[in-house]
């Protein structure tokens, strides 16, 4: 029973529409969307920056540098208790230290491991998403996000992958399915 004025849409699909060629209806196959980030079977868009996926090859994904502040001041503080110590040789003042001192003067050589691993914890390198476009080797993408880096490398890497199969066919569609005789 239809009620009056009740309007009919159309069944609702789960993803995006998928046929032969990586398009659907004219518009391109849409495999990852988000602001900034659009990653199409025919292009990879980074903000205004635009490549066609059949010019990306040896897809590859690193970690970027350390944080450039934690290293400075890992590599600082290295440098002073590294010269307090040579300072104390020199004089003559680690024969007069007690065990406890040397202790402590251990404790304090540990400071730049600590600023070190403190400064990956707080700001771990980014995530790089690297490729080959002719002979020449670009960084792709960078977040220091794992979920939406890992989710924009595998829609780069599907998109690779219906490029090199020729198109991307549903496998539900094009499936033969056996039905029993009745």
């Amino acid at each position: 029973m239809e009620r009056e004025g009740a309007t009919t849409r159309p069944p609702s699909t789960t993803g995006p529409p998928r046929s032969p060629g990586g398009t659907a209806g004219g518009k391109p196959t849409l495999l990852y969307a988000r602001p900034g980030i659009i990653v199409t079977a025919d292009r990879f868009t980074v903000g205004s920056t635009s490549w066609r996926v059949a010019e990306l090859t040896h897809l590859h994904t690193t970690r970027g540098p350390h944080d450039r502040v934690a290293t400075r001041a890992a590599l600082v503080s290295a440098a002073v208790i590294g010269a307090i110590g040579l300072a104390l040789g020199f004089t003559g003042g680690l024969q007069r230290l007690t065990a406890g001192a040397y202790l402590l003067l251990g404790a304090v050589f540990l400071v730049p491991v600590l600023l070190a691993a403190a400064g990956d914890r707080w700001r771990p390198p980014a995530y790089e998403l690297w490729g080959q476009r002719g002979d020449v080797t670009e960084l792709l993408f960078s977040s220091d996000d794992e979920r939406q880096f890992g989710q924009v490398s595998r829609a780069l890497r599907r998109a690779r992958e219906i490029h090199r199969h020729g198109g991307w066919e549903d496998p539900l569609a094009t499936a033969d399915l056996w039905r029993p005789q009745r």
